[in-house]
C-alpha cells in the first residue's frame, strides 16, 4: 500500500483534531443540557471513532520510514507504508502501538455509556473500566512519546515542536486519567467520585490533544524543510 507522506500526516492531524473537538464539545455542560444525554453521548462516540482512526494511521506512519523521511519533493510522492509492523525497540512506535488499543477502549466506554438506567455496578464494569484502561494506555503512550523526542525525560526543549507535542499530549493524558478516576460510580450512592473533576478533566485533556494535533502541521513543515536543506547541502 502507498500513501503520500504529507497527506498521511495531515489526515492524522485532522482526525485527532476532530476527535478532540468532539470530546471538548461533549464535555461542555451547556451542550449536554441543550442536546440531551443521548446526543451528547453520540458526540463522544464519534470523537472516539476519529481518535481510533487517527491512532491507527499514526501507528502506520511510525512503522513506515518512507512516510516520514521526506523532503519538499518526496513528501508528495506516494511512499510504501506498512500496515503491520513490530518495532519494540523504537520508542515512537511503542508510543503509537500502546495508544491504539487505548482508543479502542474509549470506543467501548463511550458506546457503553449510551445505555440508560444502568446500575452503578454495570456503569463501573462497562463504562468506567474501559475508560480507565484507555486512560492508562494513553498515559503510558505519552511517556514513551516524551522519551522518543527528548534526551532525558525532564529535558527542557521548548523550541522543539516534537517536544511541545509530546508534553502537551502527556498533560492531556494526565487530565484524562484524572477524569477517569473521578468518573467512578460509587455503589453506595450511585454518584461519581467527582462530577466536576470528571468533566473538567475530559474538557481540558481534550483541549490539550487538540493543541497537540494542531502542532503537527508546523512540526511537519519544519522537519521537511530541514530534510530539504540537508539534501541540498
Amino acid at each position: 500500500m502507498r500513501a503520500r507522506p504529507h497527506r498521511l500526516n495531515a489526515t492524522i492531524a485532522w482526525l485527532f483534531m476532530i476527535g478532540s473537538a468532539c470530546f471538548v464539545i461533549g464535555s461542555v455542560p451547556a451542550y449536554a443540557n441543550a442536546t440531551g444525554g443521548w446526543v451528547d453521548g453520540i458526540t463522544y462516540v464519534v470523537g472516539s471513532v476519529f481518535f481510533t482512526g487517527a491512532s491507527y494511521l499514526q501507528l502506520v506512519q511510525a512503522q513506515s520510514p518512507a512516510a516520514t523521511a521526506v523532503d519538499e519533493v518526496t513528501q508528495h510522492d506516494p511512499a510504501r507504508v506498512r500496515l503491520w509492523g513490530w518495532l519494540p525497540h523504537d520508542r515512537s512506535w511503542l508510543a503509537a502501538a500502546i495508544q491504539f488499543p487505548g482508543t479502542v477502549f474509549f470506543n467501548v466506554s463511550t458506546i457503553a455509556a449510551l445505555t440508560h438506567n444502568a446500575t452503578a455496578a454495570e456503569s463501573d464494569r462497562y463504562v468506567w473500566r474501559p475508560d480507565l484502561y484507555g486512560s492508562v494506555l494513553f498515559l503510558v503512550s505519552s511517556v514513551f512519546a516524551v522519551l522518543a523526542v527528548s534526551r532525558r525525560f525532564f529535558s527542557f526543549e521548548p523550541r522543539s515542536f516534537p517536544w511541545r507535542i509530546a508534553w502537551v499530549n502527556l498533560l492531556g493524558s494526565v487530565l484524562f486519567m484524572a477524569s477517569a478516576i473521578a468518573g467512578y460510580v460509587m455503589p453506595t450512592t450511585d454518584a461519581l467520585v467527582s462530577t466536576r473533576l470528571a468533566v473538567a478533566g475530559t474538557f481540558w485533556g481534550a483541549v490539550c490533544f487538540l493543541v497537540g494535533a494542531a502542532l503537527m502541521f508546523p512540526t511537519w513543515r519544519r522537519e521537511v524543510a530541514s530534510a530539504t536543506a540537508a539534501t541540498s547541502a
